[in-house]
């Protein structure tokens, strides 16, 4: 699996970058057929002074495309949420795939 990481508007600690290829890899876990993944790590402080992060991640799968956006105080914790997200849509997907 291809994984892109991109920072938006600042640039990404070294163990930020790590910890997001290494929580997506563990991903093929769920489902084996993912051909890339894109991550997009933004602050959005438009709604509040206090700065939210925002993790966006979005797979390409063969005939599909899943998106998932998650907002928390650190980076860490929405990527956690977007993995576990992912996870269920990709457990769901699979288990569709296995009614066929």
């Amino acid at each position: 699996m291809k994984i892109i990481i991109q920072a938006v508007q600042f640039t990404a600690d070294q163990k930020l970058v790590e910890l997001a290829e290494s929580k997506l890899q563990k991903l093929t876990h769920f489902y084996d057929r993912i051909i890339d993944a894109t991550v997009y790590l933004k602050i959005d402080g438009k709604h509040s002074n206090i700065k939210d992060k925002q993790v966006e991640i979005k797979l390409n799968l063969p005939g599909s495309q899943i998106f998932v956006r998650e907002d928390s105080k650190v980076f860490e914790e929405a990527l956690d949420m977007a993995i576990d997200t992912t996870a269920r849509q990709l457990k769901r997907i699979k288990e569709r795939k296995r009614e066929f």
